[in-house]
């Protein structure tokens, strides 16, 4: 009898699958991989396309029910986005990965590569990837729909100053830009005498309103207009307007304060000089050294005006300077500067110099003045003072001369400047050459004044080199370390970090 070998044994440890009798390890459903896949779908139920809505003006994507946020292509925030609206079909599986995978950006899809268990038959875990396909529809949100209908603004926010400087609102703008106020704006639009904000809501702009008064001496009042009303759900629809008056004083004018008031500072003279604006008014007297603040609310109750315009400045020459190093205090005197130096003066006009016509003044600049020096001030022997205070005042008391600030090379000062500011993305109305010198200004008063500076953030511009200091005129610089360097962030197309999360 021939003798016939025994049919092949499976291979120790393995089970021939039930259904098609393949040789497989040992698991609870007695299956392979294909014959449990074909009888169990682990993703049923989850669906395999959806929709996403996407606003073509402010690029952003719509997250239900009513809340729009920034994503760019293949990033974290949208992969959350898109996985939120299939949340509750995957609460029956347990997602294991979830990635992008790469469309063309034009193409209005994304797609996402997921990675899903779920324990099947006889207590079995089966594992499987499938892909969900977003279709990308256009549509506009609400605040652009605003936009586009003329009727975007809920409050506007009025900023005015009546002075014919506007160095108050550059430094203002310099601290809103440090502060980030102006991420809540709609549009900012400049006009003669100030600034409007628009804004969404009255909560944003109420905002700002509170962040002007903690800044700049001020006073506001506020009104809203009726614009619809929906009688059946009791629904109002307003617009507000908040209007923000600044004090009209500004760095480097020459006031006159009422009897009272310097009075109340500490028996002050009433001519003095204002040496800078931050949430208060500085003054300094230029005969004693004596300094005071005044707030808002002081200003408001006794008010007082500029005796002089920028455009009124005349350049003298230091003829002889003497420093007064002790100047006895009146009775009641209040404090007094450290920073700077009281110094008796005789100046000639440069307009002048063909004459032998000089003033004599007392003046607070002594710390940086030498004789031969320029320096720029205001003429109060020769001119007609329109001031209700002044006019009452005994003309042995005003000063012949108050001067301001030592004067320098303004193109040279303009080579050498390696440092930039910012500004707000505004509508502009047409600018004159006046508001660059008035910019000029601003940018000098940053230079000289350390207290002002450190409220403003200062970008070092790389373009200008550093010039060697032996060509210094001793005019006041910036230092590096003041500096902070221009970042600029760029994201390409498809996402930037999100793509890291391709897997």
């Amino acid at each position: 009898m021939e003798y016939l070998p025994a049919a092949a044994a499976p291979a120790q440890g393995h089970i021939l699958c039930c259904q098609c009798g393949v040789p497989i390890p040992p698991n609870p459903a007695n299956m392979c991989v294909g014959c449990l896949r074909a009888q169990v779908d682990i993703t049923e139920g989850i669906p395999k396309q959806g929709t996403v809505h996407f606003c073509k003006q402010c690029e952003r994507y719509l997250q239900p029910p009513g809340t729009w946020i920034q994503c760019a292509l293949e990033s974290r925030e949208l992969l959350a986005l898109c996985l939120k609206k299939i949340k509750a079909s995957l609460s029956k599986v347990r997602l294991i990965d979830a990635g992008f995978i790469w469309t063309e950006p034009h193409s209005k899809r994304l797609k996402l590569k997921l990675t899903v268990q779920k324990e099947v038959i006889n207590g079995a875990v089966l594992q499987q990837v499938f892909v969900v396909e977003y279709i990308v529809q256009s549509q506009m949100c609400e605040d652009c729909h605003r936009i586009e209908a003329k009727d975007f603004w809920k409050a506007v926010v009025q900023v005015r100053q009546k002075t014919m400087h506007k160095k108050t609102f550059y430094y203002l703008e310099q601290l809103i830009l440090k502060h980030r106020l102006h991420q809540n704006t709609l549009r900012i639009k400049e006009i003669h005498d100030g600034l409007d904000f628009y804004y969404s809501s009255k909560q944003h702009a109420q905002k700002m309103v509170d962040f002007l008064q903690c800044t700049v001496p001020s006073r506001s009042k506020s009104s809203q207009r009726l614009i619809s009303h929906d009688i059946h759900s009791n629904v109002y629809n307003y617009k507000s307007t908040f209007s923000v008056e600044i004090v009209p004083i500004c760095k480097d004018n020459v006031v006159c304060l009422s009897p009272k008031l310097a009075q109340s500072l500490g028996n002050m003279s009433q001519i003095c000089v204002c040496i800078r604006v931050t949430s208060t008014i500085h003054l300094i007297d230029p005969r004693t050294l004596q300094i005071a603040e005044i707030d808002g609310n002081t200003y408001w109750r006794h008010p007082f005006n500029s005796l002089f315009h920028p455009k009124q400045l005349e350049e003298f020459i230091i003829m002889d300077i003497n420093r007064v190093h002790e100047k006895r205090k009146g009775a009641g005197a209040g404090a007094r500067s450290n920073k700077h130096t009281l110094a008796e003066a005789w100046v000639r006009k440069t307009s002048e110099l063909d004459t032998d016509h000089q003033y004599f003044c007392c003046t607070h600049l002594g710390h940086i003045l030498n004789p031969g020096d320029l320096v720029l001030g205001f003429d109060l022997a020769n001119c007609n003072l329109n001031d209700e205070f002044a006019n009452k005042m005994n003309p042995q008391h005003i000063p012949d001369v108050v001067l301001i600030k030592k004067s320098y090379d303004r193109s040279k000062r303009q080579r050498r400047r390696n440092w930039k500011l910012k500004e707000l993305e505004r509508d502009r109305e047409a600018t004159d050459t006046d508001d660059e010198r008035q910019y000029q200004d601003f940018l000098e008063d940053l230079e000289e004044d350390e207290t002002i500076r450190k409220n403003v953030n200062i970008y070092r511009n790389a373009d200008i080199p550093v010039e060697s200091d032996t060509d210094d005129d001793g005019a006041p610089r910036i230092s590096l370390a003041e500096m902070l360097e221009d970042l600029h962030i760029s994201q390409d197309a498809t996402g930037g970090e999100g793509a890291e999360m391709l897997t």
